[in-house]
């Protein structure tokens, strides 16, 4: 179960180099007990490392979840439920229900990581959370020692959040996600703009879920830099929700400001917008800096170090307060 590592290099898509004494994998529910009851001081739970930035190098135990597996636990004519181990990829998730015609999810193709962190984060994308075929988790209390299964009402899901990234932070750690898919009457979610536009412009009046993920894709990859390539953790900065208020004051100053109303109060704000106003798309500073297609992702030219790519962080909230009186929060989790 350890493994004796010096670098994490390749456990983070940023690519910042950090060192670590204590890593250690779990294949089953089974290894993550042996864990923490090893291990009594709160760990480092790591999964896809596709939405961390790593600031210093790691003193505490580190457990990174490798549970596999995809199984179809129940079904009837409409609808299937599938219990997937936390350490699966979650595209390759996405690619299998695809191929067997399970709906549900196909508006998340692409995004990195693995399942075990969708719920955490909620994770979300072109007018689809995971909430939306979120049925129940198992999770297993490092502090109890006991294994609990949360609902979708018990995980508090809120807009990319949930009880794992707020009050329950760092106290419970995922082992496999229950999720609620469609097996037919497929529901296509395809109004959020861009997946709109691309529909209309090529004609396709009525797209299949595979359609929809093919075009989800090719918007990703002609914004988005291959973590693969560039290390990046994709959105850097969480959209901004203001007061219908606070936005109305805006848009008198900046009657171009895209927008997304909420409900009668609330508006959401495209934070790349926020950030290029402030001239940070594709700014560069030393090994760091945003990327020229998205102003939101940040990326790693090569070398750079996690409290670099921090302070250019605060850099562009610093901006933005400063221009728009709106305070952004991170997505991305930063470790100390």
């Amino acid at each position: 179960m350890k493994t004796q590592i010096s670098s994490l290099k390749e456990y983070n898509t940023f690519g910042i180099e950090v060192l670590a004494n204590n890593f250690n994998k779990a294949h089953d529910e089974d290894e993550i007990f042996n864990f923490i009851k090893e291990n009594q001081n709160t760990p480092f739970i790591l999964g896809g490392g596709s939405n961390i930035l790593f600031k210093n190098n790691i003193l505490k135990p580190i457990l990174k979840i490798e549970i596999k597996g995809i199984e179809i636990i129940d079904e009837n004519e409409n609808y299937v439920f599938i219990s997937v181990g936390a350490g699966e990829n979650w595209n390759d998730f996405v690619k299998w229900t695809l191929i067997k015609n399970y709906g549900g999810i196909e508006n998340l193709s692409l995004i990195p990581g693995n399942v075990g962190s969708a719920p955490i984060q909620n994770i979300g994308a072109y007018g689809v959370e995971l909430k939306d075929v979120f049925h129940s988790c198992r999770a297993i209390s490092v502090k109890e020692k006991i294994l609990k299964i949360f609902n979708k009402k018990q995980c508090n899901f809120t807009y990319r959040s949930s009880i794992f990234k707020e009050k329950l932070k760092n106290k419970y750690i995922i082992s496999r996600v229950t999720f609620k898919l469609s097996k037919s009457n497929h529901v296509i979610n395809s109004e959020y703009k861009p997946l709109k536009d691309l529909l209309q412009n090529r004609g396709n009046l009525n797209p299949t879920i595979q359609d929809i993920s093919k075009l989800v894709i090719e918007i990703r990859t002609s914004k988005l830099p291959d973590p693969k390539k560039i290390g990046n953790c994709g959105s850097f900065f969480k959209n901004p929700i203001i007061s219908s208020l606070k936005f109305k004051k805006l848009f008198k100053e900046y009657d171009t400001i895209p927008n997304y109303k909420i409900s009668e109060n609330k508006f959401k704000i495209p934070a790349a917008w926020l950030i290029e106003e402030c001239g940070f798309k594709g700014k560069i500073e030393g090994n760091t800096g945003t990327h020229k297609k998205h102003a939101l992702v940040i990326i790693n030219k090569g070398g750079a170090t996690g409290e670099e790519i921090y302070n250019f962080s605060q850099k562009i909230k610093k901006s933005v307060l400063k221009k728009f009186n709106i305070l952004l929060e991170e997505e991305v989790n930063i470790f100390e």
